[in-house]
């Protein structure tokens, strides 16, 4: 049986989930582990949130297990709570956010109580923002050390001739009807919205760009001027922090959860400002739309602004974080 450093037992569900696997490990890598990366796979669409997780769970253990019957990890990584709530093994805990605070009431009915546990036997818990770790209510005795996802700049700037961009694979928790509300208010003529992630009936000022590759959304928002997003509640905001890492100027809302990007969006006001944070009705959402479009500054200055406030989350700056600290932990 081959062996190995560590195993990364993902989802891959989700954009967002897939970038945090990847840099994870990429970032093992670079530190010179020998790492591997598996993912679960799909499985079908049910109707309730507690199935759905217990099919996402299931099809993670059945990864763990395959994999594990050819390597022998020193370690194993699981990537989000999810993954790790039928585990075969004890292993270290990546999450952005916890069924503690994402799945209330009846949809996290059985998810919470064995996620306790899981959390209480796990050698270590990865989470990706401080706050994450709060809400979870993590047990004190469980050690824990924040690892954020490495967010770099796409490519070269281009021509910004995307007025605005939003990103609503799923529609309700990122406050698509806001967003839509809101971009009625502060659009001008010749304008456009475009809509990432997501299929609709294309109108005066709003395109639907459907499903599209990393690289294909990054290239948009390249072009994007601004940035919106209404969210219900944000686990952790990786598509708002590669907006600041592409040069766009990004308005968002208040939003519960962990929410990593928004302290950095939080910092500075007027000609200052870094992100425009406004309620989530549609004439003030509008107003602050409205205002980031306007913003006088040109693209270059606020793009080097935005870079400088990421700085934490800059991939050399992770990349450190996994070397010195969360390598030496995993294979103690």
């Amino acid at each position: 049986m081959a062996s190995i450093d560590v195993l990364i037992v993902g989802l891959g569900a989700t954009h967002g989930l897939r970038v945090a696997e990847d840099e994870l490990a990429g970032s093992l890598l670079r530190a010179g582990a020998e790492a591997m990366l598996v993912r679960a796979a799909r499985p079908r669409e049910v109707r309730t949130l507690a199935l759905t997780d217990l099919m996402w769970a299931r099809a993670a253990r059945r990864a763990a297990v395959e994999t594990l019957s050819e390597v022998e990890p020193r370690a194993i990584v699981y990537a989000t709570t999810t993954a790790a709530l039928l585990w075969p093994q004890p292993g270290a805990i990546r999450f952005d956010a916890a069924a503690a605070g994402n799945r209330p009431g009846r949809h996290g009915v059985w998810q919470r109580p064995v996620e306790a546990r899981r959390m209480r036997e796990a050698p270590l818990l990865i989470p990706q923002d401080a706050g994450a770790l709060e809400e979870a209510g993590a047990p004190p005795a469980t050690p824990s050390l924040v690892v954020p996802i490495p967010v770099e700049p796409s490519g070269e700037p281009e021509e910004r001739t995307i007025a605005a961009l939003t990103y609503a694979t799923n529609p309700y928790k990122k406050g698509l009807d806001r967003v839509l509300a809101a971009w009625d208010v502060a659009r001008r003529d010749g304008e456009e919205l475009v809509v990432a992630g997501l299929r609709g009936p294309d109108r005066e000022g709003v395109r639907y760009a459907g499903t599209l590759s990393p690289d294909e959304y990054r290239a948009l928002l390249r072009r994007a001027r601004v940035y919106v997003t209404a969210p219900r509640r944000e686990d952790y905001g990786i598509a708002q922090l590669e907006a600041l890492a592409d040069g766009a100027r990004v308005v968002t809302t208040e939003a519960p959860g962990p929410y990593a990007a928004l302290p950095l969006l939080r910092a500075g006001a007027g000609a200052d400002a870094l992100g425009w944070i406004a309620p989530p009705d549609a004439e003030p959402l509008g107003a602050a739309v409205r205002a980031a479009l306007d913003d006088p500054r040109d693209d270059a200055v606020y793009a080097e602004r935005a870079l400088d406030a990421l700085a934490p989350f800059r991939r050399a700056t992770v990349d450190a974080v996994v070397r010195e600290e969360l390598l030496p932990r995993l294979l103690a």
